[in-house]
């Protein structure tokens, strides 16, 4: 059975390493990157408390060792299912089982004017980008000529107060509380101003009204402005204007705001559903085909306790990519009885700063908050992050940071990306480009929103179709 799953993300890693080595079954993992990310960490990174290189882990150094299991670092461009191949940007594979598990990436509801102004984050390298851009924010704060141009760059507004909202603005609270004032003593932080804007009436929704009350009363005792019942009509990268007319001088606007699922094409777009996700049976099978599957937060399960799919969360991705590989394994040995799945809520988190966190558990019904909160929402994700060494790295810089109040990793490192011309000869364009960062060339970085959900930078030039693809057609 040649088994190909697309997305190394939470569903998609636990599922190939549940076949991993298993008799009768070959694996071909396809990502567009070629490590795998640890994405409840990337606020951490924004704001410089963790490296990239913590969170983020090889694809192919999980495997090390596998029989059955290969990858390939590509770009899905098309399913085409009457013939049981997929077409990517580095040739065809042919397919037996299809698993897509491509997750989600931002929402920007049709606002093309946002997408180009605001950060998202739903990537490392996004992350990247948004850690420079604060940066570079207080660099150029120090240089400002009037309060009004300094007061602009210190302003941080913070769409959607679910996890990533919060969190990331309690961060920046940290960072500004602690940090900052030392590393640039000429500005005075205390006009620095962190709004966070939600459309409903609570923060953290998902969870608890005791945990959702318990967040916003932490983040108003960290300084931040809760502006519930807001939305944020538009953005130009200089003022963010609300609906009741508001308006928000900032340079800098962090979209948290929703996702969307990264629906490939060759899908029947009569299958997909709100929040762009596809829709599967109870074992997670696309709706009307014999051999795709969907797993994780691009896959929508009607259950009789989620009426409208499962939460889009790393406990639902990684169950359901579990339950999958168990039945493939149980069809390669012509067991008939497949199990079906069901989410088996096992309680939320979310932190909004150092001693403060909120925790709710369903069984028993259990909420609590604080420094055991803080507590609990570190020991998880540290136990979730893949290999020892990330592990013990970002231990060691929580630790770290929990005594000094600090990290070295605030560094403005300016474009230097080299690529190959067509004699292979190293070359340094007048407009070069690192993932979504671009530089014009005199060491000037601009923001670029130019690539979709399932792109990356690649050379010019495509490798022949069956160049390293013989096995898999």
């Amino acid at each position: 059975m040649k088994v190909v799953i697309i997305g190394g993300g939470f569903a998609g890693l636990k599922l190939a390493r549940t076949l991993n080595n298993k008799p009768g079954i070959e694996v071909l993992l396809i990502d567009r990157f070629n490590f795998h990310q640890f994405q409840p960490l990337f606020y951490q990174v924004a704001t410089a408390a963790l490296d990239a290189s913590n969170i983020s882990f090889p694809l192919r150094k999980v495997f090390h060792g596998s029989r059955n299991i290969r990858f390939r670092m590509a770009e899905l461009e098309e399913i085409n299912a009457e013939q049981n191949t997929i077409k990517t940007d580095i040739g065809e594979f042919s397919y037996d089982i299809l698993v897509i598990a491509t997750g989600a990436d931002t929402n920007w509801f049709g606002n093309d004017k946002l997408k180009a102004a605001a950060f998202p984050m739903k990537s490392t390298i996004e992350a990247l980008q948004l850690r420079h851009r604060l940066i570079e924010n207080f660099e150029k704060a120090v240089l400002a000529k009037t309060a009004e141009e300094r007061l602009s760059y210190m302003t941080m507004v913070v769409v959607g107060g679910g996890p990533t909202g919060v969190e990331v603005s309690g961060a920046l609270a940290d960072l500004r509380n602690h940090t900052l004032c030392k590393d640039y003593p000429e500005l005075d932080f205390s006009q620095m101003k962190i709004y966070l804007l939600e459309g409903t009436g609570k923060t953290l929704g998902m969870m608890s009204e005791k945990s959702s009350a318990k967040s916003q009363r932490y983040l108003e005792q960290m300084g931040i402005t809760v502006k519930l019942n807001s939305i944020m009509k538009e953005y130009d990268g200089d003022t963010v204007v609300l609906q009741d007319g508001t308006q928000i001088f900032a340079k800098t606007v962090i979209w948290a705001a929703g996702v969307r699922g990264n629906v490939p094409k060759g899908i029947d777009t009569s299958l997909v559903v709100r929040g762009n996700r596809i829709k599967v049976d109870r074992y997670n099978k696309v709706i009307g085909t014999d051999n795709i599957y969907a797993i994780g937060d691009i896959a929508s399960m009607t259950t009789p306790l989620y009426a409208n799919g499962h939460p889009q969360l790393a406990n639902v991705a990684i169950n359901q990519g579990k339950l999958l590989g168990k039945n493939l394994i149980r069809l390669t040995q012509n067991q008939g009885v497949l199990e079906e799945y069901e989410y088996k809520d096992k309680g939320s988190m979310a932190t909004i700063g150092r001693h403060k966190g909120v925790v709710d558990v369903p069984k028993p019904s259990l909420h609590f908050g604080g420094f055991l909160g803080w507590l609990a929402w570190m020991g998880v994700h540290l136990f979730l992050i893949l290999g020892v060494k990330n592990r013990i790295q970002v231990f060691i810089n929580w630790i770290y940071n929990y005594f000094t109040w600090d990290q070295s990793l605030r560094l403005l490192i300016r474009n230097s990306y080299r690529g190959w011309n067509d004699k292979g000869a190293a070359e340094a364009p007048a407009n070069i480009s690192t993932g979504n960062i671009a530089s014009n060339g005199n060491g000037h970085m601009y923001q670029s929103r130019s690539a979709g959900p399932n792109e990356t930078e690649r050379p010019s030039e495509k490798p022949q179709q069956g160049s390293g693809t013989e096995a898999w057609k």
